[in-house]
């Protein structure tokens, strides 16, 4: 095999390294889906997968086939959650903040900012795990978020994108709560059938 196909171990996939800066409500969003997973999605997907199997034949068994594959979604998923919660360390938007860290953009943060032709937009910088573009809830690990970072208010920053860099003036940075869309159980699921 040539050396462009074979791939080194990693240990770890580098979503799952390091620190995992998350808000509470961020936290308890993952902790829902992994109760989830574990109570409700994944008995029932067994319990499909133990009848398919009861029928027979499993090579042409689509059911089997089928069940299997999602037991093995689901329990991808779970590993990743349950690493991602292990390596959570919460951070409290609303938790008092003194000297720098009260004006200057750190994780948490709300930022208000305007690009040069003057319009503004405002951001949260929350987790990796958090990111809701509808929200304007970002990453701090974007290159938007790390732009903002450790910036105040009248500072100019600049992001670097992929097609070309972009600057931006602080107008305001303040910390307060944010609010993170709560796990809700996914319509079709194996669960939701019964």
């Amino acid at each position: 095999m040539r050396k462009g196909f074979t791939r080194k171990p990693q240990g770890d996939e580098p979503a799952t390294r390091g620190k995992n800066y998350i808000t509470r409500s961020g936290l308890q969003r993952l902790k829902d889906e992994h109760r989830f997973l574990l109570t409700r999605e994944r008995p029932a997907v067994t319990e499909v997968v133990a009848w398919a199997a009861s029928n027979g034949d499993r090579s042409d068994n689509a059911d089997y086939r089928y069940g299997k594959r999602r037991l093995r979604q689901i329990d991808g998923r779970i590993r990743f959650l349950t690493k991602r919660i292990e390596a959570a360390e919460v951070v409290d938007p609303e938790a008092p903040r003194a000297g720098q860290a009260a004006t200057r953009a750190f994780f948490g943060a709300t930022v208000r900012y305007a690009n040069a032709a003057g319009v503004s937009r405002v951001v949260s910088i929350v987790g990796t795990d958090e990111v809701d573009l509808n929200r304007n809830h970002i990453s701090w690990v974007s290159p938007l978020g790390r732009a903002l970072m450790k910036s105040a208010a009248g500072d100019s920053v600049v992001v670097h994108l992929p097609g070309g860099t972009e600057h931006l003036t602080v107008l305001e940075v303040r910390y307060e709560r944010i609010a993170v869309e709560p796990f809700r159980e996914p319509p079709g699921s194996e669960a939701s059938a019964k």
